[in-house]
Formats: structure tokens, sequence, C-alpha cells
């Protein structure tokens, strides 16, 4: 059964800083990507960042390059999203998801098991 489990959310003034955790477990994720998206309220879920577990390289969306960093740690099946400089337009329910590809990937419907979500609040 994987499991994906999202932390870190919450309240931040515009120009914080947030980090968002997801830790995986129910097998072995050497050969998934793992991503981030985030859904707005009356807003489609849209992508933010993904990482191929296995090679590192990563994506972002051009919204967040030189503000979000989305990492991994092989030793606590755990992948992160370090988030700078928060505008209030990043606020939204972001979620962590796995896709059993080896390349990152930005289609919703690539993606195979997700997380419940983590609110994150950027106030003006």
């Amino acid at each position: 059964q994987v499991q994906l489990v999202e932390s870190g959310g919450g309240l931040v003034q515009a120009g914080g800083s947030l980090r968002l955790s997801c830790a995986a477990s129910g097998r072995t994720f050497s050969t998934y990507t793992m991503g981030w998206f985030r859904q707005a309220p009356g807003k489609e879920r849209e992508f933010v960042a993904a990482m191929s577990w296995s090679s590192g390289s990563t994506y972002n969306v051009d919204s967040v390059k030189g503000r979000f960093t989305i990492s991994r740690d092989n030793a606590k099946n755990t992948v992160y999203l370090q988030m700078n400089s928060l505008k209030p337009e990043d606020t939204a329910v972001y979620y962590c998801a796995a896709a059993r590809l080896m390349a990152p990937v930005v289609d919703t419907n690539r993606y195979d098991y997700w997380g419940q979500g983590t609110q994150v609040t950027v106030s003006s």
C-alpha cells in the first residue's frame, strides 16, 4: 500500500519561506518520479515541480523557478519542496504525487499516487 504523507504547510507572510515534506512508504521509489502540485480555491490543480528519484533530474514550472526547490532524502524516503520568497498567489493546497516513470512529467494524469495535501497560506 503506497502512502504519501505531506507536512510542513502553514501561514506565512509574503517574502517568507516554508519547507514541505512528503514521506513516501509502501514500496521502493527508485524508479518513480515524485511531483508537487497545488490547487487554489476555484482553480484546477497545477504542476509545481518534479524530480526523478533515480537520476535527481528536476523540472519546475516557470512561476516558481528561482524560488522553489525540490529535493529528496533517500535514507528517509522523503521528498521536500523548499519554498522561498513566497507570494500571496502561492496560496493553495499542495499535494505530493508519485508516478511510475523515470523522468519528470507535468501531466497530473501521469501520476499514480497522491497524498492528502497540506495547506499553504501566504498573507500580503
